[in-house]
């Protein structure tokens, strides 16, 4: 029997890099997916190539931060496998990177409803969809605001800071009703998102070396990670923050 058999998973952010090595993982671990991000041609990329492997996947391209598009996820999840179970929340954007006093409210507010002003929709949708069965709901938050400052990354850090602080509020507050809910804190992973650091030699290597491991994260490793909290493996497992993050957190040399 697999992990997420008779399961129904949201994946958000599924078209690239965490998303849809998840989207992968999931289905191979047998949830029904229904599976989101605003690029329609890779969503659709991506079911067809599950579909021919016999999973079941939905598709619903949109914006994260719309509060009808998190009501419409959470719709098809119920209307297509009457019950939503798993929920990984992970779209999210890095945003304008830079000094604080140079970044424009415009840039702020952005960057705050892409990355947490999205998770309390989400969240919204998808707890009354969990009250009667339990379920798992996932956020992808960061080490950075949590253990790490990082120079230029202030409303970044603060939009993932804050989701931990949602994560913490909701699982005390519906742990009775058997909905577990937990963050994910990525380190550096091999993904689009990353590269906008900067893709050259240079960068890359510096940003490897800030690991204990001294290299970035594959999103299957990432992946797995959501798995973990996703599946009764972690039955026991809520208000957490679990930092998947190559020793970043923990590393001076």
């Amino acid at each position: 029997m697999s992990l997420l058999d008779n399961k129904v998973a949201i994946i958000t952010g599924a078209s690239s890099g965490i998303g849809l090595a998840t989207a992968k993982l999931f289905a191979q671990e047998g949830a029904a997916l229904v599976i989101g991000s605003r690029r329609e041609a890779r969503l659709n990329k991506l079911a067809s190539e599950l579909q021919a492997s016999g999973s079941q996947v939905a598709v619903l391209a949109g914006d994260v931060t719309a509060e009808d598009y998190n009501k419409a996820l959470v719709d098809l999840a119920l209307e297509k496998y009457g019950k939503l179970s798993i929920a990984f929340n992970n779209a999210g954007i890095l945003g304008k990177s830079g000094p604080l006093p140079e970044t424009s409210l415009e840039e702020w507010n952005h960057t705050i409803q892409t990355n947490l002003t999205s998770g309390y929709l989400a969240a919204k949708y998808q707890i009354p969809a969990m009250q009667a069965n339990g379920g798992s709901i996932i956020f992808t938050s960061s080490f950075l605001g949590y253990t790490i400052g990082m120079p230029g990354q202030a409303a970044y850090s603060a939009s993932k800071a804050g989701l931990i602080g949602l994560t913490k509020a909701l699982a005390g507050e519906y742990g009775p009703q058997n909905i577990r809910i937990n963050a994910l804190l990525p380190g550096g992973t091999d993904t689009d998102m990353a590269a906008e650091f900067g893709d050259s030699e240079d960068v890359q290597s510096f940003l490897k070396g800030l690991h204990a491991l001294k290299r970035l994260a594959t999103p299957q490793e990432q992946a797995k990670a959501a798995l973990f909290l996703a599946s009764d493996l972690s039955s026991f497992t809520t208000g957490i923050a679990l930092l998947v993050d190559g020793g970043v957190s923990i590393n001076k040399t």
